[in-house]
């Protein structure tokens, strides 16, 4: 299939606009005018009618099984009180008769603007129901909140451990719900695994979803533990059967080396990976929590937390072993980090696997929050590709500076200081922990506000980035991400033929319209695969 595309603002690299492009069996042939493009023969020619075009988004790290499991579980983002999250909890059982089990996602009590603000307990959730266990998650995904059903269901006491996790007594000293780090894992499984067809139909409805808004490929973290051969086997299915176009880039998770190994002795011998749709990716590990919940792990104690400093949830030792046998499987590592205790911990750590300081498997951080310069320094020397969420500032803006300091806070969330630094940047945005939105992420990228447009001027305007430079790191930088960068992330000649046609120009509008941008079509591999 030859088709052309005419009359467009096409985004080829900074400061490089083209009006019309070629593309031949979903590869890129020909930028360039509409006269010279047309000397081409084609099998059919779309008129843009001077429509803004930017290469698909590429999201460096989110959670694609569980934006579907969010979309069809209890939503919580709306609530602005613990009464909220209760009836927002009835409401769904309400609405879903026979349920015999109930979770849900997006609390916040950083957002509670009425009656108590505090984590939600087992107290709390016993008023929704008693009768069948309840999980809600915080929306950092670190933290939970169970029932006493729940807790009943697992058979937890006061004596209960989980190496790496935190389980949390009230005032009788008994467990109060509260399940923070690894202990969130034990929490879950107090709701009815779902079967492989569910899993999968919720990817696919997450997947449709990003697609719409621009998304045409994601790193996405959903395989991991002991149990990981099954997620592995329902994402082969999806993309055996074609059943989405949406390039997936694997971010498995291992904190365990034994399941580590285990996967090296099987599914990493898988060779279904065609590395074009689907692609085998990175381990994914986690060091800390997050700022919200005070478990990133941090050099110095909170601001106003004193004697907390966050939870580390693997030793330097436990960090090193695994690196190394990722490293000398020639096996990409892409490890979460918030506090700069933790971003410490893995530069370190990545240092210690590098030959001659050369980062050559493109270890990278995601996260990599609350940072000091010098830590920022060290990072560009060593090459380190980081996968920043600019969305994250729409909350951490209003706690970054109690939680650690003016100081601190002034050289963290610093995307463009690294940018400038000349290290791999990348965007992502968590999902989801964030709505996958990209367009609030590039907003957040380059206004340096909240979605209330506060603070007026920007929170530490100097971090502010060229919105060029915004959208390659969303693109480019993401495909560097994960070696493909001469594979997809420019609408360049031998690049795929992955772009997106925009309801305005983003390159003319005020800033503060980024936002509300929507996408009227999305392409990949040539084909149109969602159009409004």
């Amino acid at each position: 299939m030859r088709t052309i595309l005419i009359n467009g603002k096409i985004y080829v690299e900074k400061d490089n606009f083209q009006e019309a492009i070629f593309i031949e069996n979903g590869v890129i042939k020909q930028v360039g005018t509409n006269e010279d493009i047309l000397k081409n023969e084609s099998d059919k020619i779309i008129d843009l009618y001077g429509k803004t075009v930017l290469p698909g988004f590429n999201d460096s790290h989110l959670h694609l099984s569980g934006v579907g499991d969010a979309m069809s579980s209890c939503n919580l983002t709306s609530a602005r009180s613990i009464d909220d999250v209760i009836t927002l909890g009835r409401n769904f059982m309400a609405d879903n008769p026979g349920l015999a089990a109930m979770a849900g996602r997006g609390w916040n009590q950083d957002y509670f603007t009425t009656g108590e603000k505090r984590m939600i307990t087992h107290h709390d959730l016993d008023k929704i129901s008693t009768e069948i266990p309840i999980v809600f998650t915080r929306v950092c995904g670190h933290m939970a909140t169970g029932n006493t059903k729940a807790l009943e269901v697992l058979g937890v006491d006061e004596n209960t451990r989980v190496e790496g996790g935190i389980i949390e007594l009230g005032n009788d000293d008994k467990p109060n719900g509260v399940f923070c780090e690894n202990a969130t894992a034990l929490l879950s499984s107090a709701i009815p695994e779902k079967t492989d067809e569910d899993i999968a139909n919720e990817i696919l409805k997450a997947a449709d979803y990003a697609i719409s808004l621009g998304i045409t490929s994601v790193q996405s973290c959903d395989a991991g533990h002991s149990d990981f051969q099954r997620m592995f086997n329902i994402i082969h299915s999806i993309y055996n059967g074609e059943k989405t176009k949406l390039r997936y880039g694997h971010q498995f998770n291992f904190q365990d080396i034994n399941d580590f190994k285990k996967y090296l002795e099987t599914e990493f011998k898988n060779d279904q990976y065609n590395e074009k749709f689907l692609s085998r990716g990175a381990l994914k590990l986690f060091i800390d929590g997050s700022l919200g919940a005070r478990t990133a792990l941090m050099l110095k104690d909170y601001e106003d937390a004193p004697g907390t400093i966050g939870v580390k949830v693997l030793t330097d030792e436990q960090l090193d072993e695994i690196c190394n046998l990722a490293t000398e499987n020639g096996i990409r590592i892409v490890t979460h980090g918030i506090g700069d205790g933790a971003i410490e911990c893995i530069i370190n750590a990545y240092e210690r696997t590098m030959e001659n300081g050369e980062n050559t498997l493109r270890h990278g951080i995601v996260h990599n929050q609350i940072t000091s310069m010098k830590q920022l320094e060290r990072i560009s020397k060593l090459n380190i590709p980081v996968m920043y969420q600019p969305i994250f500032l729409d909350y951490d803006l209003n706690i970054v500076e109690d939680r650690v300091g003016k100081e601190l806070a002034s050289t963290s969330y610093a995307f463009n200081t690294l940018y400038k630094l000349g290290a791999p940047i990348s965007f992502g945005t968590d999902s989801p922990v964030e709505d996958c939105n990209p367009w609030n992420n590039l907003y957040c990228a380059v206004t340096r506000m909240g979605l209330n447009s506060k603070p007026e001027g920007g929170f530490y305007p100097k971090e502010k980035m060229d919105l060029q430079d915004a959208i390659d790191c969303y693109t480019y930088g993401s495909a560097y991400n994960e070696f493909k960068e001469d594979f997809k992330g420019r609408l360049q000649p031998g690049y795929v033929a992955d772009l997106i046609v925009l309801d305005r120009d983003i390159f003319t509008i005020a800033q503060t319209e980024i936002k509300d941008i929507t996408v009227e079509k999305t392409m990949i591999d040539g084909e149109f695969v969602y159009q409004k």
